[in-house]
């Protein structure tokens, strides 16, 4: 069956499911893997988000645009979503510190789009079948059963290593705000740059690394504290980032790690990593601190978790480990701590520049850490 009709978008999933819509954004074709997003705000920092690389996003919030695109609030240099999906878009863009309209920026950075009214269709769907490859495809005149077969032809997200092509180049400082309190070596692997603004307003001095970054050239900084970032892609494809923090933590130096972060220090600690069924996206994921039971609304971007023991504490190469914190509606590990080291992760992103703030605290746990006895603002390392 032939789709060609102008002014028509379609969306196609691997399954062979279509749907229908008109183009939004720039128009063409593009293909990633197709996930959705449960963010009823933010979708300026979801657009920006490095680890969003290679994947197509659906938002399940039915009007998006409505405050149009700022300068102030991206998350990186550039939008980094394969393609974008939305329900109905706003007609008017409103908003004091509005620039230009969605639609406008999605063109400008050749972002292809469907704006179509399945997005619930299509959600559930997805937590039916589970995250799989799609196209985008705008006025197609090639037969389903074509484009079918050419979304089954792209790249896979298993086995992908993608923090290397979104990662800085070249090294780069966030000075700390007022009084220098700490050195942190951040290892880019995606990171937003809304991270290291959250620790610059604790007093740390943020030097950001290539995801390539080895543990000498970390540890050439002489860092009080040593992060790793967000970011997209298969973990087990990124062995140079678990060998480098292998080398810091042989070192001695307390580790904080979120999301792809979390999953290298998963892996470091001699646990594996699996991929979910379709992810967790969005601002409003209820993650529970073992520990005391608290509850964070916390904002999330990962398609893969790590596996490790829920009963209690499990040995590692360096010492005790736990898993500190879990998901609330599925039972994923959300977090890690060591009992015997200086370190831990979470799963998610408590920078979290469009909300919510429940795990902003992470940061001056990351400080507290850094500032312990057997620290450089402590005393001698341990």
């Amino acid at each position: 069956m032939t789709l060609a009709t102008t002014g028509t978008a379609v969306l196609v999933l691997e399954d062979g499911r279509v749907f229908h819509g008109t183009p939004y954004g720039a128009e063409g074709e593009t293909f990633g893997e197709m996930v959705f997003s449960t963010g009823m705000t933010g979708y300026q920092e979801t657009l920006t988000d490095p680890s969003y690389h290679r994947q197509i996003v659906a938002m399940t919030a039915p009007h998006i645009g409505n405050t149009g695109v700022n300068d102030e609030d991206p998350e990186s240099s550039r939008v980094w979503v394969a393609g974008y999906v939305v329900r109905e878009p706003a007609r008017v863009a409103s908003n004091w510190r509005s620039k230009r309209s969605l639609d406008e920026e999605l063109r400008r950075q050749g972002v292809v789009g469907i704006a179509m009214p399945g997005t619930r269709a299509l959600t559930r769907h997805l937590r039916e079948r589970g995250a799989m490859r799609a196209g985008v495809f705008t006025a197609p005149s090639a037969p389903v059963e074509e484009l079918v077969e050419r979304v089954k032809g792209s790249p896979s997200m298993v086995g992908a290593d993608l923090a290397k092509e979104v990662s800085t180049a070249e090294p780069y400082v966030v000075p700390a705000h007022g009084a220098k309190r700490f050195t942190v070596a951040a290892v880019d692997l995606g990171i937003k740059a809304m991270t290291p603004h959250r620790m610059a307003e604790r007093g740390c001095e943020v030097h950001v690394l290539p995801a390539s970054a080895t543990a000498a050239d970390i540890l050439a900084l002489d860092p009080d504290g040593v992060f790793l970032s967000n970011g997209p892609g298969d973990p087990e494809t990124a062995g140079y980032a678990v060998e480098a923090l292998t080398g810091v933590m042989e070192a001695g130096r307390p580790v904080f790690g979120i999301c792809f972060g979390n999953q290298i220090l998963g892996r470091a600690l001699g646990l594996g990593t699996y991929k979910l069924r379709y992810g967790h996206r969005g601002v409003n994921q209820p993650v529970q601190d073992r520990r005391t039971g608290k509850v964070d609304i916390s904002a999330h971007n990962h398609g893969f978790a790590v596996q490790a023991p829920l009963d209690g504490p499990f040995e590692t190469p360096y010492g005790r480990a736990e898993v500190s914190h879990v998901n609330l509606n599925d039972g994923c590990v959300e977090g890690l701590r060591l009992l015997d080291y200086p370190a831990f992760s979470v799963q998610y992103h408590p920078e979290a520049a469009a909300g919510p703030h429940d795990a902003a605290g992470l940061f001056d746990e990351f400080c507290a850490l850094m500032a312990r006895p057997g620290t450089k603002e402590g005393g001698t390392r341990v």
